[in-house]
């Protein structure tokens, strides 16, 4: 199962990202797909946070207008949203101290295991911070 991280999802949501036409494709072509893809509950927080935050964009996204694209992601009938579960924890503990894991990079420690403990082989992201959790595959969907 691949899951998608947070830039990914504000890339494809924010048109005039550099990176919003090889995101759009990223999560449309797996919306559309029948295989199982996932979306942790952390990144749909983050989402939400990032696209209405008018620090990060001069025009910001409208909440409604957010949460009506999270909605359109959630009808997507192989999509599953993953959040901590009871085989979690063993996963954070090895990610934060594999890892070295201080700071604000637990927040990426923490959608590392939960993506590990509901089996996701791979995660779309640019960010690079991944790589410190070898326990799943980084896929950068922005680089062809």
């Amino acid at each position: 199962m691949i899951a998608v991280d947070t830039n990914i999802l504000v890339y494809a949501h924010r048109i005039e990202s550099p990176w919003h036409a090889p995101a759009a494709v990223a999560v449309r072509d797996l919306a559309e797909d029948t295989a199982p893809w996932a979306i942790p509950w952390p990144c749909i927080h983050e989402f939400i946070g990032v696209v209405t935050n008018p620090r990060v964009f001069r025009t910001p996204t409208p909440l409604e207008r957010a949460l009506d694209d999270i909605e359109v992601w959630m009808e997507s009938p192989s999509l599953r949203v993953i959040g901590e579960s009871g085989a979690y924890w063993p996963h954070l503990r090895e990610a934060l101290v594999r890892g070295s894991v201080v700071g604000a990079v637990v927040h990426d420690a923490r959608i590392a295991a939960i993506c590990k403990s509901h089996g996701v082989t791979a995660l779309l992201t640019a960010d690079r911070d991944f790589s410190r959790f070898p326990t799943v595959a980084v896929r950068n969907p922005l680089i062809r």
